[in-house]
């Protein structure tokens, strides 16, 4: 009996072993670490000392810091909303039977696989004020394009833009998959009772659709405030600061300044952010579930 136990306890370490290790040593340790740091001055060069809570106090005086969290909550503002209802409407299109529509779903999805860097470039293209083919089309419906990327007004609005253009597939994608679990017959009974298409979508789609839209609506959330490739490859933070988010705020802080104490202070305020959002939508699914 001893010597059983003793070789399937045996085995358990051997295969979880290797996966226990390097979790501790890839994702435990580095928490703890950036937590620790959170309370200390370190710039690299020099022995970390204890600060207590100087880097949440420099972060309430900081004005770039809260520069950074407005841009990420604008870029929230406008990317999360238009990219579910827009999600939402393909997914509805897509679900239906119309020619092509394979080739429809894999053309809608092909952004999401695109890498960051290839789709920045693009649209930096595009987006050009004096060859761009945004502004060249709007010039022929007598209208000037703005400088885009070039201008604070508008250097957001185009990396919402390009966000959304990227990242429809992916909610299209899941919404989709929700919708194909609904079962037929419900359509089919509503429709002999005299359902109307808007009903049929407001009475039977949108209830059993919730738990695809509420997964949806938490990554969407999550990946935004973690916003930062697009904005890395099209404009680096400018121009003036007008497109800096809060992730790039903690790059620079940590490598650009040395200041690994202050960034991994923010690194937490932002767990904090993305924490308090997830634990809010958990509540709003188990409230519309009840």
């Amino acid at each position: 009996m001893y010597e059983r136990g003793l070789r399937r306890y045996g085995t358990l370490a051997l295969f979880l072993g290797p996966a226990l290790i390097g979790a501790a040593v890839f994702l435990i340790g580095p928490i703890l670490a950036s937590l620790a740091l959170a309370f200390a001055r370190w710039d690299l060069l020099t022995p970390a000392r204890l600060a207590g809570l100087a880097n949440f106090r420099q972060m309430l005086g900081d004005p770039e810091f809260w520069a950074a969290l407005r841009h990420t909550l604008t870029f929230i503002a406008g990317y999360v909303p238009p990219v579910m209802v827009l999600g939402f409407l393909v997914a509805v299109a897509l679900n239906s039977r119309i020619p092509g529509r394979g080739l429809l779903r894999a053309v809608y999805f092909l952004p999401v696989v695109t890498s960051w860097v290839a789709v920045g470039l693009v649209w930096k293209w595009l987006l050009n004020p004096q060859y761009g083919l945004i502004n060249n089309a709007l010039s022929h419906l007598g209208v000037p394009g703005p400088a885009w990327l070039f201008d604070p007004a508008y250097a957001l609005a185009a990396v919402i833009l390009t966000s959304l253009w990227k990242d429809l597939g992916f909610v299209m994608t899941i919404l989709l998959a929700g919708l194909q679990t609904i079962p037929q017959e419900y359509y089919e009974a509503a429709a002999i009772d005299g359902a109307s298409p808007a009903q049929l979508q407001r009475l039977i789609t949108l209830p059993l659709l919730m738990p695809a839209v509420f997964f949806a609506l938490t990554i969407s959330l999550i990946n935004s405030f973690q916003v930062f490739d697009q904005v890395y490859v099209m404009t680096g933070g400018g121009p003036a600061g007008a497109t800096t988010v809060l992730i790039e705020r903690i790059v620079k802080s940590a490598f650009s300044y040395s200041q690994m104490g202050y960034a991994a202070a923010m690194s937490w305020v932002l767990f904090g952010l993305v924490f308090a959002t997830s634990f809010l939508i958990s509540r709003l699914r188990g409230r519309w579930a009840a």
